[in-house]
């Protein structure tokens, strides 16, 4: 029997199998309206109709100025929940849970005339990225708000989880990198404080049995970038918050400096065997993992609870299916396909 083919609950939420489709910007809203179009819709469902647990829908970002580019998905309206609607119940046919990762690009927002963030520092100083300009109180609160109504629009949708990006160089990374917040007031002297706040904010509009999952950057990269220990120690005051369950990636913040990232398969998982030994949480853990030995491994191990495979599945959207055959010889696929199984 596959362990990472067996079912699993995290609150209300049951999931068939242990795999996940991780998040992955598609950079396909041609209409640059933040809304999913029909890309999007075969996208996702055609992951569902491969056998994954639970796919993750891409960065879906809380106002226009947060997406990473104009061509990326958005929550910012009411007027986007049909579309979302759409691809969550055409995912759940093949029970199948779907979630939705929320986030704010902030210095990283490329088409944005101004990025924002924690402070004034770009992502390098080379002169390609732009210089954010520094929240001001009030602009954190309205930020705040904003995730919020963006997870209420979720919840309407009918997402199954909520995902919330901290990791990769992101506005809930920034505020809690000490080399990107620089700010002397309250969000600089206690870094997590924005990240809670907007964990409470989200976690205050979604039902109490849906798991809120944050996804997070263990260690950065950069030259003077924060280590292991001061990521886990913002994670526990981010678990209290009402974070769930964690997804532990690393980097993303900016270019490497002395220290690069390893890139080879399972690169992160003693990041996410770290979360686990320290939070006592269900881990997702992310990178390289799209060998299916590999990933048995990691839930064998009791190193995480789940798989994120992105590239993988990109490659090939019934991988979940080829995973479980390779591992356990059989598998089940959707009625239509059986004969052909």
């Amino acid at each position: 029997m596959s362990h990472l083919f067996s079912p699993l609950n995290i609150k209300g939420l049951t999931l068939k199998n242990r795999t996940v489709m991780a998040p992955m910007c598609q950079y396909s809203v041609q209409s640059k309206d933040g809304k999913p179009n029909d890309w999007h819709f075969v996208h996702y469902v055609s992951r569902a109709v491969g056998g994954t647990g639970l796919i993750i829908v891409e960065m879906t970002d809380v106002e226009p100025d947060g997406r990473i580019t104009d061509y990326d998905l958005g929550l910012w309206s009411d007027e986007h929940i049909p579309a979302y609607e759409r691809i969550v119940k055409e995912v759940h046919k093949y029970e199948v849970k779907i979630g939705v990762q929320i986030a704010h690009a902030g210095r990283k927002a490329q088409d944005a005339i101004q990025p924002v963030g924690p402070s004034n520092i770009p992502v390098e100083s080379n002169g390609k990225w732009k210089e954010p300009r520094p929240l001001t109180i009030d602009e954190i609160k309205e930020m705040i708000n904003k995730y919020k109504d963006a997870a209420r629009r979720a919840v309407t949708a009918g997402f199954d989880t909520i995902e919330l990006h901290g990791a990769h160089g992101y506005l809930i990374h920034q505020f809690h990198s000490p080399a990107i917040n620089n700010r002397t007031d309250e969000y600089g002297q206690d870094l997590s404080k924005f990240g809670v706040e907007v964990i409470q904010a989200v976690r205050s509009v979604m039902p109490e049995e849906m798991p809120l999952l944050l996804r997070i950057s263990a260690v950065e990269y950069i030259d003077n970038g924060y280590d292991l220990e001061h990521s886990i120690e913002i994670a526990k005051k981010y678990k209290e918050a009402g974070v769930d369950v964690f997804h532990v990636s690393s980097g993303g913040e900016a270019t490497p400096g002395k220290v690069k990232p390893a890139n080879t398969p399972g690169y992160q998982v003693p990041f996410a065997r770290a979360y686990k030994q320290a939070l006592n949480v269900p881990i997702i853990a992310v990178g390289i993992l799209e060998n299916p030995d590999l990933a048995e491994k990691v839930i064998v191990e009791g190193d995480a609870e789940l798989v994120a495979v992105g590239r993988g599945m990109l490659k090939d959207p019934y991988w979940a299916l080829h995973a479980e055959i390779a591992i356990t010889g059989k598998a089940i696929p959707p009625t239509p396909y059986k004969r052909g199984y």
